[in-house]
Protein backbone atom coordinates (compact mmCIF):
# COMPACT_ATOMS: atom_id res chain seq x y z
CA UNK A 1 0.00 0.00 0.00
CA UNK A 2 1.50 3.76 -0.76
CA UNK A 3 1.88 5.58 1.73
CA UNK A 4 0.21 9.38 1.79
CA UNK A 5 2.58 11.92 3.09
CA UNK A 6 1.38 14.62 5.11
CA UNK A 7 1.57 18.28 3.44
CA UNK A 8 3.40 19.96 5.18
CA UNK A 9 2.64 23.46 7.42
CA UNK A 10 4.04 25.41 4.34
CA UNK A 11 2.24 23.54 1.65
CA UNK A 12 -1.36 23.34 3.40
CA UNK A 13 -0.93 27.47 3.41
CA UNK A 14 -0.21 27.66 -0.33
CA UNK A 15 -3.11 25.40 -1.15
CA UNK A 16 -5.32 27.80 1.06
CA UNK A 17 -4.28 30.59 -0.68
CA UNK A 18 -4.26 29.26 -4.13
CA UNK A 19 -8.10 28.41 -3.32
CA UNK A 20 -10.83 29.79 -5.25
CA UNK A 21 -12.53 32.78 -2.79
CA UNK A 22 -15.84 31.47 -1.85
CA UNK A 23 -19.42 33.29 -2.65
CA UNK A 24 -19.37 34.83 1.22
CA UNK A 25 -15.53 36.52 0.06
CA UNK A 26 -16.83 37.56 -3.47
CA UNK A 27 -17.93 41.21 -4.26
CA UNK A 28 -21.58 42.21 -4.30
CA UNK A 29 -22.72 42.41 -8.56
CA UNK A 30 -24.01 45.84 -9.11
CA UNK A 31 -26.39 46.59 -11.50
CA UNK A 32 -27.68 50.45 -12.41
CA UNK A 33 -31.26 50.60 -13.87
CA UNK A 34 -32.00 54.28 -14.77
CA UNK A 35 -34.54 56.06 -17.50
CA UNK A 36 -37.69 57.58 -17.03
CA UNK A 37 -40.92 56.59 -15.88
CA UNK A 38 -41.44 53.41 -17.43
CA UNK A 39 -37.89 52.53 -15.91
CA UNK A 40 -39.80 53.91 -12.55
CA UNK A 41 -42.91 51.31 -13.64
CA UNK A 42 -46.31 51.53 -13.56
CA UNK A 43 -47.63 48.31 -13.53
CA UNK A 44 -50.19 47.41 -10.59
CA UNK A 45 -49.44 44.99 -8.26
CA UNK A 46 -52.62 44.56 -6.74
CA UNK A 47 -55.71 42.98 -8.49
CA UNK A 48 -58.18 45.60 -8.06
CA UNK A 49 -61.73 44.72 -9.19
CA UNK A 50 -62.43 48.29 -10.46
CA UNK A 51 -59.27 48.53 -13.15
CA UNK A 52 -60.70 45.73 -15.09
CA UNK A 53 -61.60 43.24 -12.98
CA UNK A 54 -57.83 43.00 -11.66
CA UNK A 55 -56.89 42.04 -15.25
CA UNK A 56 -53.22 42.94 -15.71
CA UNK A 57 -52.07 42.91 -12.54
CA UNK A 58 -49.28 41.21 -11.00
CA UNK A 59 -51.41 39.53 -8.48
CA UNK A 60 -53.76 38.18 -11.16
CA UNK A 61 -51.06 37.30 -13.26
CA UNK A 62 -49.39 35.23 -11.08
CA UNK A 63 -52.25 33.42 -9.28
CA UNK A 64 -53.81 31.99 -12.78
CA UNK A 65 -54.15 28.66 -13.04
CA UNK A 66 -51.78 27.98 -15.95
CA UNK A 67 -49.01 30.90 -14.38
CA UNK A 68 -45.30 29.61 -15.93
CA UNK A 69 -42.77 29.37 -13.47
CA UNK A 70 -41.45 32.78 -14.15
CA UNK A 71 -44.87 34.01 -12.23
CA UNK A 72 -45.14 31.34 -9.51
CA UNK A 73 -41.92 31.59 -8.47
CA UNK A 74 -42.89 35.34 -7.29
CA UNK A 75 -45.19 33.85 -4.46
CA UNK A 76 -44.33 32.23 -1.31
CA UNK A 77 -45.84 29.44 0.24
CA UNK A 78 -47.94 31.48 2.38
CA UNK A 79 -49.17 33.14 -0.73
CA UNK A 80 -47.29 36.74 0.04
CA UNK A 81 -44.72 38.11 -2.39
CA UNK A 82 -41.79 36.59 -2.26
CA UNK A 83 -38.78 38.42 -0.78
CA UNK A 84 -34.98 37.89 -2.99
CA UNK A 85 -32.58 37.06 -0.12
CA UNK A 86 -29.42 37.76 -2.36
CA UNK A 87 -30.73 40.40 -4.50
CA UNK A 88 -31.18 43.85 -2.69
CA UNK A 89 -32.37 47.29 -4.52
CA UNK A 90 -31.44 50.96 -3.44
CA UNK A 91 -34.16 53.18 -5.36
CA UNK A 92 -33.86 57.05 -4.40
CA UNK A 93 -35.44 57.27 -0.84
CA UNK A 94 -36.47 53.64 -0.58
CA UNK A 95 -34.38 50.64 -0.41
CA UNK A 96 -34.15 46.62 0.64
CA UNK A 97 -34.55 43.26 -0.65
CA UNK A 98 -35.80 42.87 -3.71
CA UNK A 99 -39.72 42.10 -3.64
CA UNK A 100 -42.99 43.27 -5.39
CA UNK A 101 -43.22 47.33 -4.84
CA UNK A 102 -40.39 48.85 -5.78
CA UNK A 103 -41.70 51.09 -8.77
CA UNK A 104 -43.33 54.55 -8.79
CA UNK A 105 -45.04 53.63 -5.43
CA UNK A 106 -45.05 50.44 -3.34
CA UNK A 107 -48.25 49.62 -5.00
CA UNK A 108 -46.55 49.02 -8.08
CA UNK A 109 -43.39 47.48 -10.24
CA UNK A 110 -41.41 47.98 -12.90
CA UNK A 111 -38.68 46.39 -14.59
CA UNK A 112 -36.78 46.23 -11.76
CA UNK A 113 -38.30 43.18 -10.63
CA UNK A 114 -37.95 40.48 -13.85
CA UNK A 115 -34.27 41.97 -14.00
CA UNK A 116 -33.41 41.13 -10.23
CA UNK A 117 -34.89 37.80 -10.22
CA UNK A 118 -32.68 36.80 -13.77
CA UNK A 119 -29.45 38.50 -12.65
CA UNK A 120 -29.90 37.05 -8.56
CA UNK A 121 -30.20 33.48 -10.12
CA UNK A 122 -27.40 34.07 -12.12
CA UNK A 123 -24.77 34.86 -9.57
CA UNK A 124 -23.98 33.03 -6.05
CA UNK A 125 -22.41 36.45 -4.66
CA UNK A 126 -25.40 39.28 -3.73
CA UNK A 127 -26.74 41.76 -6.06
CA UNK A 128 -27.44 45.12 -5.74
CA UNK A 129 -29.80 47.02 -8.03
CA UNK A 130 -29.27 50.62 -8.34
CA UNK A 131 -32.47 52.10 -9.81
CA UNK A 132 -32.49 55.80 -11.02
CA UNK A 133 -35.53 56.87 -12.68
CA UNK A 134 -37.87 59.84 -12.84
CA UNK A 135 -40.74 60.56 -14.51
CA UNK A 136 -41.08 62.78 -17.75
CA UNK A 137 -37.37 63.05 -18.82
CA UNK A 138 -35.72 63.21 -22.26
CA UNK A 139 -32.36 62.06 -23.27
CA UNK A 140 -31.80 65.25 -25.30
CA UNK A 141 -32.48 67.88 -22.49
CA UNK A 142 -32.57 66.26 -19.06
CA UNK A 143 -30.14 63.17 -19.25
CA UNK A 144 -28.02 64.65 -21.84
CA UNK A 145 -24.38 63.60 -21.45
CA UNK A 146 -21.16 65.93 -21.55
CA UNK A 147 -20.00 64.32 -24.72
CA UNK A 148 -22.81 65.47 -27.09
CA UNK A 149 -22.50 69.22 -26.41
CA UNK A 150 -24.45 72.00 -24.95
CA UNK A 151 -25.55 71.73 -21.63
CA UNK A 152 -25.18 68.73 -19.68
CA UNK A 153 -28.88 67.24 -18.38
CA UNK A 154 -29.61 67.75 -14.49
CA UNK A 155 -30.72 63.78 -14.43
CA UNK A 156 -27.21 62.82 -16.44
CA UNK A 157 -25.58 64.26 -13.39
CA UNK A 158 -27.71 62.96 -10.84
CA UNK A 159 -27.26 59.31 -12.30
CA UNK A 160 -23.49 59.66 -11.95
CA UNK A 161 -23.53 61.46 -8.57
CA UNK A 162 -26.51 59.06 -7.09
CA UNK A 163 -24.59 55.67 -8.09
CA UNK A 164 -21.43 57.07 -6.96
CA UNK A 165 -22.91 58.02 -3.33
CA UNK A 166 -24.33 54.66 -3.06
CA UNK A 167 -20.89 52.95 -3.79
CA UNK A 168 -18.68 55.08 -1.80
CA UNK A 169 -19.85 53.37 1.36
CA UNK A 170 -21.96 50.07 0.37
CA UNK A 171 -21.89 48.65 4.04
CA UNK A 172 -23.57 52.13 5.49
CA UNK A 173 -26.55 51.71 2.95
CA UNK A 174 -26.30 47.70 3.59
CA UNK A 175 -24.57 46.53 6.55
CA UNK A 176 -25.09 43.13 5.32
CA UNK A 177 -22.74 43.59 3.03
CA UNK A 178 -20.47 43.78 5.18
CA UNK A 179 -16.63 44.66 3.63
CA UNK A 180 -17.07 42.51 0.55
CA UNK A 181 -16.57 45.39 -1.60
CA UNK A 182 -18.76 45.86 -5.09
CA UNK A 183 -18.22 45.34 -8.93
CA UNK A 184 -20.20 47.50 -10.69
CA UNK A 185 -21.36 44.97 -13.30
CA UNK A 186 -24.00 46.44 -16.01
CA UNK A 187 -26.19 49.49 -16.80
CA UNK A 188 -30.31 48.94 -18.13
CA UNK A 189 -31.91 51.59 -19.68
CA UNK A 190 -35.42 52.18 -20.34
CA UNK A 191 -36.21 55.81 -21.57
CA UNK A 192 -37.29 57.39 -24.27
CA UNK A 193 -41.38 58.57 -24.47
CA UNK A 194 -40.32 62.56 -23.92
CA UNK A 195 -37.64 61.88 -26.82
CA UNK A 196 -40.11 60.09 -29.38
CA UNK A 197 -43.28 63.27 -28.83
CA UNK A 198 -40.19 65.47 -30.23
CA UNK A 199 -39.11 65.56 -34.06
CA UNK A 200 -35.31 67.18 -33.25
CA UNK A 201 -34.87 64.38 -30.25
CA UNK A 202 -35.48 61.46 -32.58
CA UNK A 203 -33.04 62.74 -34.97
CA UNK A 204 -30.49 63.32 -32.57
CA UNK A 205 -31.45 60.24 -30.29
CA UNK A 206 -28.90 57.47 -31.69
CA UNK A 207 -25.84 60.44 -31.45
CA UNK A 208 -26.90 60.98 -27.49
CA UNK A 209 -27.34 57.65 -27.09
CA UNK A 210 -23.99 56.29 -28.18
CA UNK A 211 -22.13 59.78 -26.09
CA UNK A 212 -24.61 58.59 -22.91
CA UNK A 213 -23.10 55.67 -23.12
CA UNK A 214 -19.14 56.50 -23.28
CA UNK A 215 -19.85 59.19 -20.64
CA UNK A 216 -21.43 56.93 -18.37
CA UNK A 217 -18.52 54.54 -18.48
CA UNK A 218 -16.05 56.95 -18.07
CA UNK A 219 -17.75 58.96 -15.54
CA UNK A 220 -17.97 55.69 -13.46
CA UNK A 221 -14.91 54.22 -14.11
CA UNK A 222 -15.66 51.51 -15.91
CA UNK A 223 -14.05 51.15 -19.49
CA UNK A 224 -16.76 48.28 -21.73
CA UNK A 225 -19.48 48.36 -18.61
CA UNK A 226 -22.21 46.04 -20.43
CA UNK A 227 -24.70 48.08 -21.49
CA UNK A 228 -28.77 47.44 -22.27
CA UNK A 229 -30.99 49.44 -23.92
CA UNK A 230 -34.86 48.49 -23.85
CA UNK A 231 -37.28 48.85 -26.63
CA UNK A 232 -39.75 52.08 -26.22
CA UNK A 233 -42.49 49.75 -27.52
CA UNK A 234 -45.33 51.05 -26.05
CA UNK A 235 -48.36 50.41 -28.71
CA UNK A 236 -46.81 47.22 -29.60
CA UNK A 237 -46.69 45.22 -33.33
CA UNK A 238 -49.15 47.73 -34.45
CA UNK A 239 -47.40 51.09 -34.45
CA UNK A 240 -47.28 53.14 -36.95
CA UNK A 241 -46.00 56.98 -36.01
CA UNK A 242 -42.69 57.96 -37.63
CA UNK A 243 -41.88 59.56 -34.68
CA UNK A 244 -42.20 56.33 -32.52
CA UNK A 245 -40.79 53.76 -35.40
CA UNK A 246 -37.64 56.43 -35.92
CA UNK A 247 -36.93 56.42 -32.16
CA UNK A 248 -36.99 52.59 -31.92
CA UNK A 249 -34.99 52.31 -35.06
CA UNK A 250 -32.64 54.49 -33.24
CA UNK A 251 -32.31 52.80 -29.91
CA UNK A 252 -31.64 49.45 -31.93
CA UNK A 253 -28.67 51.12 -34.20
CA UNK A 254 -26.85 52.27 -31.10
CA UNK A 255 -26.00 48.20 -30.82
CA UNK A 256 -25.32 48.10 -34.08
CA UNK A 257 -21.86 50.70 -33.47
CA UNK A 258 -19.17 48.65 -34.13
CA UNK A 259 -17.30 50.07 -30.58
CA UNK A 260 -20.19 48.44 -28.92
CA UNK A 261 -20.67 45.13 -30.60
CA UNK A 262 -20.39 42.51 -27.81
CA UNK A 263 -20.55 44.98 -24.42
CA UNK A 264 -24.40 46.58 -25.48
CA UNK A 265 -27.58 44.80 -26.44
CA UNK A 266 -30.93 46.12 -27.51
CA UNK A 267 -33.85 44.39 -26.38
CA UNK A 268 -36.85 44.50 -28.16
CA UNK A 269 -40.25 45.07 -26.26
CA UNK A 270 -43.06 45.74 -28.62
CA UNK A 271 -44.17 41.89 -28.04
CA UNK A 272 -45.46 42.31 -24.59
CA UNK A 273 -47.56 44.98 -24.90
CA UNK A 274 -50.67 44.23 -23.55
CA UNK A 275 -54.08 45.74 -24.98
CA UNK A 276 -56.17 47.91 -22.47
CA UNK A 277 -59.01 45.32 -22.39
CA UNK A 278 -56.55 42.90 -20.74
CA UNK A 279 -55.31 45.71 -18.66
CA UNK A 280 -55.73 48.04 -15.47
CA UNK A 281 -55.71 50.98 -17.93
CA UNK A 282 -55.95 52.40 -21.09
CA UNK A 283 -52.41 54.86 -20.05
CA UNK A 284 -50.82 53.76 -23.41
CA UNK A 285 -47.34 55.66 -22.37
CA UNK A 286 -47.05 53.37 -19.41
CA UNK A 287 -47.63 50.02 -21.20
CA UNK A 288 -51.37 50.44 -20.24
CA UNK A 289 -49.95 49.82 -16.57
CA UNK A 290 -49.58 46.22 -16.93
CA UNK A 291 -47.41 44.57 -14.75
CA UNK A 292 -47.01 41.13 -16.86
CA UNK A 293 -45.53 43.91 -19.16
CA UNK A 294 -43.18 45.73 -16.59
CA UNK A 295 -42.20 42.03 -15.77
CA UNK A 296 -41.20 40.59 -18.70
CA UNK A 297 -39.39 43.66 -19.84
CA UNK A 298 -36.96 43.47 -17.02
CA UNK A 299 -36.61 39.79 -17.23
CA UNK A 300 -35.65 40.03 -20.93
CA UNK A 301 -33.20 42.71 -19.90
CA UNK A 302 -32.19 40.77 -17.30
CA UNK A 303 -31.10 37.93 -20.03
CA UNK A 304 -29.32 40.40 -22.05
CA UNK A 305 -26.93 41.22 -19.13
CA UNK A 306 -26.22 37.59 -18.05
CA UNK A 307 -25.35 37.28 -22.10
CA UNK A 308 -23.12 40.66 -22.69
CA UNK A 309 -21.40 39.90 -18.88
CA UNK A 310 -20.77 36.28 -19.84
CA UNK A 311 -18.79 37.75 -22.49
CA UNK A 312 -17.37 40.92 -21.43
CA UNK A 313 -16.78 41.00 -17.98
CA UNK A 314 -17.33 45.16 -16.02
CA UNK A 315 -13.80 46.06 -14.99
CA UNK A 316 -14.21 48.10 -12.15
CA UNK A 317 -15.14 48.13 -8.08
CA UNK A 318 -13.22 48.30 -4.75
Amino acid sequence: MRRIRPLPLLGILLVALAAPASAADKPVKVFILAGQSNMQGHGFVKADPKRNGGKGSLEYVAKQPDAGNMFKQLLGKDGKWAVRDDVWIHYLDRKGKLTAGFGVSPECIGPELGFGFVVGDAYEEPVLLIKLAWGGKSLAKDFRPPGAGGEVGPYYKEVVDRTKAVLKDPKKEFPEFGDRGYELAGFGWHQGWNDRVNQAYVEEYEKNMAHFIRDIRKDLGVKSLPFVIAETGMSGPEEKHPRALALMKAQAAVAEHEEFKGNVAFVGTRAFWRDKDVSPSGQGYHWNTNAETYYLIGDAMGKAMKKLCEKSPAKGGS
